[in-house]
């Protein structure tokens, strides 16, 4: 059963710009993804017309809570 974590997750933007949801995001830091060039690649995040500020943000915020690295280029 998913927790509420991860229910959220799946209703929550990760990219608004882009409209792509954050379990996406928390996916392919998972995966192994360690920098946000890694990630925008795999999800299509960070092409929007913010420049990347809202979801360089979340993925910084990501970082520190899932992995403890600050990662490169965020």
């Amino acid at each position: 059963m998913a927790t509420e974590e991860e229910i959220l997750a799946r209703m929550k933007p990760g990219c608004i710009c882009r409209g792509i949801k954050l379990y996406r995001i928390i996916e392919a830091i998972e995966q192994g993804a360690t920098s946000f060039e890694q990630i925008a690649k795999e999800t299509g995040i960070g092409g929007g017309s913010c420049g990347s500020k809202r979801c360089g943000q979340k993925v910084a915020a990501l970082f520190k809570k899932k992995t403890a690295i600050t990662p490169e280029g965020a």
